[in-house]
């Protein structure tokens, strides 16, 4: 059952799928707010999502058979319109108008499929977050997914704090201890729907995922990380190596190696998130080596920061009345999680009223 508490924002947009997932008339059964909906690919290209049960029997129409842009239950053999409306019934002539189950509006937009979950007349696709390394050709990646059980705020909580690259990534995304102790943020912009967070470590050793893609490996860089948090929980990272004392921080980037990194974290329910994530690069793109390397070490990295989150939520369901409390490095996800919740309870407002 949907949650009817003031837990999620719904008018916003959401990634509901990577396009891939929806070839050769597949039909993807995923929660989304505590939705059961199903997603598929109609015969005119068109994605569909519509409410995963048959108003009929309740049965999975995600069991069910993609006939041109339509979906049979297959169960009774019921067929619903992409609009949600129940347009045949076997063996029925009379389809009586209440018929029908709920439909969402849906775009394709960067190589991802976005979901609108609250009212669609307010689905506005130029609301669609823009990211344009993933269209654009000199900038080559591949898709990812991970499911985590656990709250997607957990999730922007990490990606907010890059602290913990020191210590839960020393051996694959990090590098070193020396990350947290010698690096500040050089600056923290807090915006009305999110953070930018800028931070320097100068003159170190490449951290194991990038030393593993160039040639020359034992060099010092000079690393730059920007980090854009966007509510309801989109993350976009530019990462830059640049040559140690070559003048990256004035701008000069000869001789650099950069990266684009997006993470698109969709809940399931309020204790499990969908997260999409691309690891993209702009150098040696003829070699598909890279983009396989990086997307291995990002898969190990986040599994190292799915261990910590998952356990947090499991703590979090033991004493849910427990209190967090805050240090310096909390500044950027503060800011957010006060963001996210005044944007929340606009939202939750406006419907009462």
């Amino acid at each position: 059952m949907a949650s009817t508490d003031p837990i999620f924002l719904k008018n916003c947009w959401y990634v509901a799928a990577w396009p891939h997932e929806l070839i050769d008339g597949k039909r993807v059964a995923r929660t989304i707010l505590e939705k059961p909906l199903v997603l598929y690919r109609g015969e005119s290209g068109r994605v569909v999502a519509l409410d995963d049960r048959c108003c009929h029997r309740a049965a999975p129409l995600s069991l069910g058979r993609v006939e041109g842009d339509n979906l049979r239950c297959m169960y009774h053999g019921m067929m619903f319109a992409p609009s949600g409306k129940c347009i045949q019934i076997p063996g029925q002539e009379v389809i009586p108008p209440k018929l029908g189950v709920g439909s969402y509006p849906i775009v394709e937009k960067d190589q991802l499929v976005w979901i609108w979950m609250g009212d669609p007349a307010l689905a506005d696709p130029a609301l669609i977050i823009d990211y344009p390394p993933l269209r654009d050709p000199a900038w080559r990646g591949l898709p990812g997914y991970l499911h985590y059980d656990a709250n997607w705020l957990y999730i922007v909580d990490n990606l907010s704090d890059f602290a913990h690259l020191a210590f839960v990534h020393t051996h694959t995304l990090g590098g070193s201890e020396e990350y947290a102790f010698k690096t500040k943020p050089v600056a923290i912009e807090r915006l009305a729907d999110g953070f930018c967070v800028e931070r320097w470590n100068m003159d170190s050793d490449p951290p194991p995922y990038h030393r593993k893609v160039i040639a020359n490996k034992k060099d010092k860089v000079d690393r730059r990380n920007i980090g854009r948090m966007h509510v309801p929980g989109i993350f976009f990272l530019e990462t830059t190596f640049a040559p140690a004392g070559s003048g990256a921080e004035r701008g000069n980037l000869a001789g650099a190696r950069e990266y684009r990194n997006c993470q698109f974290m969709t809940p399931e329910t309020r204790r499990s998130t969908h997260f999409f994530w691309n690891y993209l690069h702009n150098f040696d793109t003829d070699n598909p080596n890279i983009a396989l390397s990086l997307y291995e070490s990002m898969c190990e990295g986040f599994n190292e920061d799915k261990a910590f989150i998952e356990g947090q939520q499991k703590l979090h369901d033991l004493d849910p009345e427990f209190k967090m409390l805050a240090i310096g490095a909390d500044a950027a996800l503060s800011h957010f999680r006060w963001t996210f919740n005044q944007r929340l309870a606009r939202e939750q407002a406006a419907a009462t009223a």
